[in-house]
């Protein structure tokens, strides 16, 4: 089974260091992980993605491995760890998101969700109880609930409705998952997710509804989907006032280097986001003195390192000149280059948060690194 061992609590605010413990290894707390949509980190090895952005989790996504390559490749494989080769924890979303982003060729309804698929168009019902077997023929150690998420601008009786739905589901889910057992002999846990938009009554009911379940961990959705930072701060402060402490708590895509600051201070332990690979795509570069924008002028003729002392082997093997010119050029290795800085990047920021709530000082740091991440340089 998955057991979290809370180490270190931060006098001064409600940030944790945790130990996450799976079949397929460790994790430790506060922690990022790089998101695999379809079964890899774009753009990154597997040797990078280990040993250089030293990634401890990483996500798959179950809307897209369902599409593509298929049910059936995975399980002849053995599962997404032994298809991808990637032999650490793994998470699986539940897809509620992606069917949410593509709403307009969705068909919601209380039996679940019927969508075309972006790839050729064909028709597919998504069910609680289907995902949860479509996860546990994916594999991953942390399985998530099939929820709805509902737009940050949704108004309240949307909002009630779609929560109330997704309470439905997780029940469903939960009943699926107890009735059925992992296909590769080691054990999958089953996280619920609060939802409940930016209204605290609604987030407070869904939190109680989540911690009530008992699961091994619990999962905090629908937030960075269109509502003010302030209103995503202040939920996540409203729901880890009621989910239980010696269960890991997630905060579903999110996001910034100040995002993650600013969850772990209010007792947040994993994030996932896709913007160090896409944002790094795109030619953002994230680093501890602020946010570069790889592609203006100012770099043309910057031989210093891209990060003099950075997190990762990429940081010193390129020049800022060099990066510039690959992505003007529209180079692969651009992108490359760009995603795996970030991604050690934002692996070393919570690993640096963890250091410091285990020192005591992390209000401190944490006051002074917000100012500087938010520089533009």
């Amino acid at each position: 089974m998955l057991t979290f061992q809370l180490q270190h609590t931060d006098p001064k605010s409600n940030a944790r260091a945790g130990l996450i413990t799976t079949d397929h290894g460790q994790i430790q707390t506060p922690i990022f992980m790089p998101v695999g949509t379809v079964g890899t980190v774009k753009g990154v090895h597997l040797t990078e993605l280990k040993e250089d952005i030293k990634a401890q989790i990483i996500l798959g996504n179950t809307y897209h491995l369902y599409l593509r390559p298929g049910l059936e490749v995975i399980e002849k494989a053995g599962g997404l760890h032994r298809f991808n080769g990637f032999d650490r924890p793994m998470l699986t979303d539940s897809g509620g998101f992606q069917v949410f982003s593509l709403s307009g060729i969705r068909k919601m309804r209380e039996e679940g969700v019927e969508f075309r698929s972006h790839i050729d168009g064909s028709k597919h019902l998504f069910t609680p109880e289907r995902v949860m077997d479509i996860e546990r023929t994916i594999g991953a150690d942390i399985m998530m609930a099939f929820d709805e998420c509902a737009p940050g601008t949704a108004d309240y009786d949307y909002a009630k409705k779609s929560m109330a739905l997704t309470h439905r589901w997780l029940d469903r889910c939960l009943k699926r998952f107890n009735e059925t057992e992992p296909k590769y002999g080691y054990h999958q846990s089953l996280f619920p997710i609060v939802q409940g938009c930016v209204y605290p009554d609604l987030r407070r009911q869904s939190a109680e509804f989540i911690a009530s379940k008992g699961a091994e961990g619990n999962a905090i959705g629908g937030l960075a989907v269109g509502e003010p930072t302030e209103k995503m701060y202040e939920m996540i402060e409203v729901v880890n006032e009621i989910l239980p402490t010696d269960k890991p708590r997630y905060l579903m895509g999110v996001g910034t280097p100040m995002n993650l600051l600013e969850g772990i201070e209010r007792g947040v332990d994993m994030f996932d986001c896709v913007m160090p690979t896409r944002n790094g795509r795109n030619g953002m570069l994230f680093t501890k003195d602020g946010i570069i924008n790889m592609k203006n002028k100012k770099w043309e003729m910057d031989f210093s390192p891209i990060e003099a002392d950075g997190a990762s082997v990429v940081d010193t093997l390129y020049s800022k000149a060099y990066l510039r010119h690959l992505f003007h050029a529209q180079e692969l290795l651009a992108m490359q280059i760009a995603s795996v800085h970030n991604l050690a990047f934002y692996l070393w920021l919570v690993g640096e948060a963890r250091k410091h709530i285990i020192a005591g000082d992390f209000s401190t740091w944490k006051s002074m690194m917000v100012k500087r991440l938010a520089t533009r340089l």
